[in-house]
């Protein structure tokens, strides 16, 4: 009989690290005494009694029968799932599992073109061919939302031998889309609908957060549990329901994906974020979800600033907004997110999730405290007061980032797997990427390897860079040269 109150995982660990031995296994700080003295004095010794690998009495995390298996069965009850499994190489190695484990060589997948990067890799390693959809958008703002129902029913009439279907649940802003609707229509070509929640974890633990992607259809789901929630950094969760999965085939690719010397701090970390919110989730959420409604509140009053999603009509693309998650538009100061960030976190030790052309965006979580509101609000007063004469910052004329005409000429595996040659940006325009281009974060491609490469978005990505923004995925980070398929 599973009780929430269990914490399977972290009892074997402890009762091992209490028992005195000669340890004779890896890894090779034997529990702390080799380590070196400058990372035992900036984490104390403690939790390398902890660091410790796969002995009987920890299980195995490819093949669970004690402790993991437990542990993992009651993340399955807790989050509402079928079936769980712990993911030690991040929400990245998850996304990568589902798609190999629906998808094969030439197999059709429908997506967003507005996917995280990790989803690119997904489709090297399984050679399957995206159908990409453009999520609303909304052009004022220049942000993107989610697909629509009609974008995900339109792209299975054209293509109904697609095997899977995968969405964004949440946006990195907190937005979330039909998701009902869009599971709805998945299943009725019956493929398997796979959502990326890396950014919605906590979702199942208040009624005043969305409905998570399980409640709403999804057949499988990925969770980045350290984003939102108590976990180590890397460590997230796999769920699944339904029959629609493959589970063998599953397991095969978190074995291909995941490290055979799995860490047990962070495996525990899952048991641990698990129990936690399993026993204190709804207060804990009660609390965090206060303080982003007093930040907001108390924001929305500073003259020049606005936190434009809270006010958003719902649409297709927008049914729902995740509370914790806050977007400040700063641009009619006459700033740019990016320069916001800079002055927030340099002068008042703020430091917000990630910053655009228009917008900073803050998650609030379990973590913050009353302090931290008000020393967000402080310095988003004090930056108001350091830009008195206020104007609009120009938009990119042509919109959004994601909203010109790409043209995939080749799958992401052909382009891997194809000589390239590097170039000039300027001569780059048309050929074929060899890279996979994005701003980091929130880590969307704007230019995608098998794409051909569209002036629009070198255009972009070179004044994302000249406004300060971090560029990833280029051999180049001066972006001066673009590598591209060999003629």
């Amino acid at each position: 009989m599973l009780n929430q109150n269990q914490i399977p995982l972290v009892s074997a660990i402890k009762e091992v690290t209490t028992r005195p031995d000669s340890p004779f296994y890896t890894p090779g700080h034997k529990r702390g005494v080799g380590i070196s003295p400058h990372l035992a004095d900036l984490l104390g010794k403690t939790v390398f009694t902890a660091d410790l690998t796969e002995l009987a009495e920890l299980d195995h995390l490819f093949s669970p029968e004690g402790a993991i298996k437990t542990a993992q069965e009651l993340a399955a009850q807790a989050f509402g799932a079928a079936q769980t499994w712990f993911l030690v190489n991040g929400s990245t190695c998850g996304i990568v599992a589902a798609i190999l484990a629906t998808c094969g060589v030439g197999d059709k997948i429908i997506l967003p073109r507005n996917v995280h990067s990790s989803v690119i890799s997904g489709l090297i390693l399984s050679g399957a061919d995206p159908v990409f959809l453009y999520p609303e958008y909304d052009q004022i703002l220049d942000i993107a939302h989610s697909v629509t129902p009609q974008g995900v029913e339109t792209a299975l009439q054209q293509h109904p031998d697609a095997k899977a279907v995968m969405v964004v649940y949440p946006t990195y802003y907190g937005v979330c889309g039909d998701l009902a609707a869009i599971a709805q229509i998945t299943h009725q070509y019956n493929i398997p609908l796979l959502v990326d929640e890396a950014h919605g974890a906590h979702f199942a633990f208040h009624p005043k957060l969305p409905i998570p992607a399980l409640f709403l259809g999804a057949d499988l789901t990925v969770q980045s549990i350290h984003k939102t929630l108590g976990a180590l950094t890397q460590a997230s969760m796999l769920h699944i329901q339904g029959n629609r999965i493959d589970i063998d085939r599953l397991n095969k690719a978190l074995q291909l994906l995941q490290s055979t010397s799995p860490s047990y701090l962070l495996l525990a970390s899952l048991d641990a974020a698990r129990h936690q919110m399993a026993i204190h989730g709804e207060a804990l959420m009660t609390k965090t979800l206060g303080l982003a409604q007093i930040g907001k509140t108390q924001i929305a009053q500073i003259t020049g600033l606005s936190t434009p999603l809270d006010q958003q009509d719902k649409s297709p693309g927008f049914m729902a907004l995740d509370p914790t998650r806050l977007t400040v538009t700063v641009s009619e100061l006459g700033l740019t997110g990016f320069a916001a960030e800079e002055i927030i976190s340099e002068k008042f030790g703020v430091i917000p999730e990630f910053s655009s052309i228009h917008h900073l965006t803050f998650i609030i979580s379990l973590g913050n405290v009353q302090s931290d509101i008000e020393k967000l609000v402080y310095a988003l007063k004090q930056l108001v007061e350091m830009c008195p004469e206020k104007k609009q910052v120009r938009a990119f004329p042509y919109q959004s980032n994601i909203f010109w005409s790409h043209e995939m000429c080749v799958s992401p595996r052909t382009a891997f797997f194809t000589k390239s040659e590097a170039v000039t940006l300027e001569q780059a325009y048309g050929r074929i990427s060899a890279e996979t281009i994005c701003p980091y974060p929130p880590g969307i491609p704007i230019i995608m390897a098998g794409e051909a490469i569209a002036k629009q978005a070198g255009e972009y990505l070179r004044q994302i860079q000249s406004l300060g923004g971090l560029i990833t995925g280029c051999d180049d980070h001066t972006l001066e040269n673009i590598k591209v398929l060999k003629i």
